[in-house]
């Protein structure tokens, strides 16, 4: 069995894997349905993503909005990134709040991600990202919040990111609350 461990901002998980390492490498189960049952979370992943990003890259903070809004389980296959994400839920008591982890092709970690946050991450060493959906990915749901917001006070330990244009003019969190009527 995995070990599951909550974090600071209900619903987000980081979930260990049990690895089996002998002379050959290693094995472990990076999804089981019965993990997250037993935390009372039921989806069915219907879209998987998969993506390579260079040293110094950022990339996020997106999310999608109902009736596309994801869940996400996000992991890196090789390399390591700074994951980040930032709770969106209207009625949250921890809502504008980031929560991060290091997630690592070595630890073999991963990080369940509800829907309502946005979502995104920097290379720290050139990587191999991964990342079950529970919904499919819809260009007109987009949207997202400015990785470099003051308010976030997020620290994604690169200089000089490498950015999207398109992560380089989203809204900060104060604009995008007064957009969205206060959240997601």
């Amino acid at each position: 069995m995995a070990l599951i461990s909550e974090t600071d901002i209900s619903g987000v998980l980081e979930i260990h894997p049990k690895v089996f390492d002998d002379s050959r490498g290693y094995f472990f189960e990076s999804y089981r349905e019965d993990w997250f049952n037993s935390k009372g979370i039921s989806h069915g992943w219907i879209q998987d993503n998969q993506s390579f990003s260079q040293k110094g890259t950022v990339r996020g903070l997106h999310f999608q909005r109902v009736p596309f809004a994801q869940a996400k389980l996000v992991r890196v296959i090789q390399g390591i990134v700074k994951d980040v994400v930032v709770d969106l839920r209207k009625d949250s008591s921890t809502f504008g709040k980031s929560f991060s982890v290091i997630l690592d092709s070595k630890k073999h970690n991963l990080l369940y991600i509800p829907v309502g946050f946005a979502h995104g991450f920097s290379v720290l060493e050139d990587a191999v990202f991964a990342y079950k959906c529970s919904n499919y990915y819809n260009r007109e749901s987009e949207g997202g919040i400015l990785w470099n917001d003051p308010a976030l006070n997020i620290d994604w330990e690169v200089e000089n990111p490498i950015l999207s244009e398109k992560d380089q003019l989203w809204p900060t969190l104060e604009e995008f609350k007064n957009q969205s009527g206060g959240g997601l």
